[in-house]
C-alpha cells in the first residue's frame, strides 16, 4: 500500500488537511476544528491509511500545539516552513490565491517532493528547557520595564533623574531621600515604592530561574558555559533552538541559522556582502552578548576583535566578524558533546539525545538557510585537530572534535585550528571562565 502523505494548515482553532498517495493522487481532504471531538474525527480519518505522516507547518510555531498532540498519540509528523509552502503555492496553479485549502494542498505537494524535512520527535528535557528559557525572558523583559517606568518618577522626584544601571538596594536607598510635601509627590513616591518592590520580586524569580537553568543545562551533559560569555541563560536557550545538532550538515549553515553569515551581495567585480537580519535572533542575541562580554575581558575574543580593528574595519564590523566566529566556537561545542554522548552513551544524562538520532526536537527552530549565505573573509577552520593535552586555557574556546565520525552526527574532518577555541575534547570542565553579566 502506498504512503499517505497528509498535510496540515494550522490554525488556533481549526485546521485544513489534504492527503495525497506518492503518486499525487488526492485520497482526502477536509477542515477540523482543534477540540478533542473534532480532533479525533481527523485522526479517524487518517488512521484508514495504515502507512501514513503528517506534515504541519510551521510545527515550531503555529502548528506546535497540534504536532505534539500527533506525536503523543504516536504519529509521524515533519515540519514544513512557511518559505517552502509559499514558494510552492506562488508558482502552483492557480495564481497564487491563498486560502487554507490552498496552503494545505501546498504543504502536501512540499512534503511529497521534498525528501529534505525535519522529522520532530518529543523530548521532554528540551521541552522544558524551553520552557524555563521563555519564562527568563519574559522575566527579563518585565525587568527592563521596571526600571523604565521607575527612571520616569525618579525624573519627577529628584533634579535630574536615578543614575542608572544601580542595583535594587541602591534605588530603595535614593527613594528613602525623597519626601514630597505636596500630593501629587507623595503619590509618585508611592508609586516609585511599588515599582522598587516589584524589582525585588522580579528580581528573586530570575536567580531562582538562573539557578534552575544552570541544572538543567548541565543535567543535559552540556559544556556549552565553558565558553566565555555564555551563561545558564544564554547555553539553555542555545540548548533549547538548536536541539539535533546533526540536522546541520556544517559550521556554515549554522551560522546563516543563527544570523552570524552575511549575505552576498556581488555584483561583476565589485564583491561584498550584506549584513543577514534572517535567523535565528534569540540565538543572535546570545551570540552577542558573549561576544560582549568577551571583548571586556581579556580573552582570544578580545584580541580577534582588535585585529579587525586594526584592519580598517569599523566597531559595529568587527563585532559582526567576532559574532561569526563565536558561532563557530558554539557549533563545535555542539558536536563536541554529542560525540562524547555517542561514544560514552552509558554516561549521558537525560540530554543524550543529541547525536543519537536523525529525528530533530519538537522544540527546534526552522533553519532557514540560503544559497547565497556565506562566512565572513578569515573564516575559522572547519574543525580542530585532535590534542592529547586536558589542559584548558581561559578564552572563549569549546572542545575539538575528534577525528572519529560519531553515529548520527554529522561532522567535518580537522583541517586546522583557530585561535578562539584553544580546548581539547577532554578538557570540558576544567576550564575558567569570565563572569557571565
Amino acid at each position: 500500500m502506498d504512503q499517505v502523505v497528509i498535510g496540515m494548515d494550522p490554525h488556533k482553532r481549526s485546521v485544513t488537511i489534504e492527503a495525497r498517495d506518492t503518486r499525487e493522487i488526492l485520497r482526502a481532504k477536509g477542515r477540523f476544528g482543534t477540540d478533542n471531538r473534532q480532533y479525533q474525527a481527523m485522526l479517524k480519518v487518517a488512521r484508514q491509511w495504515p502507512e501514513r505522516q503528517w506534515a504541519v507547518e510551521g510545527a515550531n510555531g503555529i502548528g506546535r500545539p497540534v504536532a505534539q498532540r500527533l506525536l503523543a498519540d504516536g504519529e509521524r509528523v515533519l515540519d514544513v516552513p512557511a518559505k517552502l509552502a509559499a514558494r510552492a503555492r506562488v508558482f502552483d496553479t492557480g495564481q497564487g490565491r491563498k486560502t487554507d485549502a490552498t496552503d494545505a494542498h501546498s504543504i502536501v505537494m512540499v512534503a511529497l517532493r521534498d525528501k529534505g524535512l525535519r522529522e520532530i520527535s518529543l523530548d521532554p528535557e528540551l521541552m522544558v528547557l524551553r520552557l524555563l528559557s521563555d519564562r527568563r525572558d519574559e522575566l527579563s523583559h518585565a525587568r527592563a520595564q521596571t526600571l523604565n517606568r521607575l527612571h520616569r518618577l525618579f525624573l519627577e522626584l529628584r533634579p535630574g533623574g536615578a543614575p542608572a544601571k544601580k542595583s535594587t538596594a541602591q534605588y530603595k536607598v535614593l527613594l528613602a531621600g525623597v519626601r514630597p510635601r505636596d500630593l501629587v509627590g507623595r503619590t509618585r513616591r508611592r508609586m516609585a515604592a511599588m515599582e522598587v518592590a516589584d524589582l525585588e520580586r522580579i528580581d528573586a524569580q530570575m536567580k531562582t530561574m538562573k539557578a534552575e537553568l544552570k541544572a538543567g543545562v548541565e543535567a543535559l551533559g552540556s559544556h556549552l558555559m565553558d565558553i566565555n560569555g555564555v551563561g545558564p541563560a544564554g547555553a539553555a536557550r542555545i540548548l533549547a533552538d538548536v536541539g539535533d545538532v546533526a540536522r546541520f550538515p556544517d559550521r556554515n549553515h549554522f551560522a546563516s541559522w543563527t544570523g552570524t553569515a552575511p549575505i552576498d551581495a556581488s555584483s561583476g567585480e565589485q564583491v561584498r556582502h550584506r549584513l543577514s537580519r534572517a535567523g535565528n535572533r534569540r540565538l543572535n542575541h546570545v551570540l552577542y552578548i558573549a561576544g560582549i562580554v568577551q571583548m571586556r575581558n581579556d580573552t582570544d575574543g578580545r584580541a580577534y576583535y582588535r585585529r579587525k580593528l586594526e584592519q580598517s574595519k569599523t566597531t559595529m564590523e568587527a563585532m559582526r566578524c567576532l559574532r561569526r566566529r563565536l558561532s563557530d566556537v558554539v557549533y563545535r561545542q555542539l558536536v563536541a558533546d554529542a560525540q562524547l554522548r555517542s561514544r560514552y552513551p552509558d554516561e549521558a544524562g537525560p540530554g543524550g539525545h543529541s547525536g543519537a538520532t536523525k529525528k530533530s526536537s519538537a522544540t527546534d527552530q526552522t533553519p532557514d538557510i540560503g544559497s547565497s549565505d556565506k562566512p565572513l573573509p578569515e573564516p575559522a577552520p572547519l574543525t580542530l585537530p585532535s590534542q592529547a593535552s586536558t589542559r584548558k586555557t581561559p578564552g572563549p574556546g569549546t572542545a575539538a572534535t575528534s577525528r572519529r565520525r560519531a553515529g548520527g552526527v554529522n561532522v567535518e574532518r580537522p583541517t586546522g585550528r583557530t585561535t578562539l577555541t584553544p580546548t581539547s575534547v577532554d578538557a570540558h570542565s576544567t576550564a575558567s571562565r569570565s563572569p557571565t553579566p
